[in-house]
């Protein structure tokens, strides 16, 4: 095992390393969740990245999301993160689309994933995206985030989980809540953690389940939002 991974060894034995190594997933939304959850996908060993954001980073965005720096104003999210993850482990294969996801370019943008991580800002592009993952039989981990809160679902092709958790009268907002710098560092965490249990095949994930995060409070519980529930 390579110097880098010796690190991983008290959650990870060589064998399952070398799984991760294999593996395909895909992040769609390079913002606050999104750069923290590539980094620590490309940190922990995962082989193969797809990376999927059609913006450039903006001022705004220099309080919260882990590449924005004052050298990469302007510049698109995509390649800043490829960049920035070849510097930190040049063997994962990483592939760009400056696109946003739709359901007509979804299907292409997320071939050969085996995974999806929704680290996205719009609860419509998050439809859409849950949509698409459903179409083409890929799980999706559902991560967001608002002040002091957070939340993570693991979603199984067929389950209708954000549909739950978002109504449709709330698919036409397009702003971003607002966020620390604390709060999608911690969500796209326990998103990654998810990424590691469902590709290892242990420990439990949070299917039919919505984990809360209250960072304010100190507070943190799932929820069931299984079949039948409403």
């Amino acid at each position: 095992m390579q110097a880098r991974y010796e690190k991983n060894q008290s959650i990870l034995d060589p064998e399952e390393q070398a799984i991760l190594l294999t593996k395909r997933v895909a992040v769609v939304g390079l913002g606050g969740l999104g750069g923290y959850a590539a980094g620590e996908l490309a940190r922990l060993g995962f082989g193969y990245l797809t990376l999927i954001d059609p913006d450039r980073f903006v001022e705004s965005n220099l309080n919260r999301q882990l590449f924005a720096t004052t050298q990469t104003l302007g510049k698109l999210k995509v390649e800043v993160t490829r960049e920035a993850l070849r510097a930190i482990n040049p063997e994962v294969v990483i592939q760009i689309y400056p696109l946003r996801l739709d359901m007509q370019n979804g299907s292409q943008l997320l071939d050969g994933a085996e995974l999806v991580l929704d680290c996205l800002d719009s609860v419509r592009d998050r439809l859409v995206l849950g949509q698409v993952c459903r179409e083409i039989g890929v799980s999706l981990i559902h991560g967001a985030v608002g002040g002091w809160y957070g939340q993570v679902s693991f979603i199984a092709p067929g389950d209708d989980t954000l549909e739950k958790l978002f109504s449709a009268s709330d698919s036409s907002n397009h702003e971003s809540y607002s966020a620390p710098a604390f709060t999608p560092a911690l969500v796209a965490s326990l998103q990654v953690a998810e990424a590691v249990k469902y590709c290892l095949g242990k420990g439990a994930l949070l299917k039919n389940k919505l984990l809360y995060i209250d960072m304010l409070q100190s507070e943190m519980f799932s929820i069931s939002i299984g079949e039948g529930d409403q």
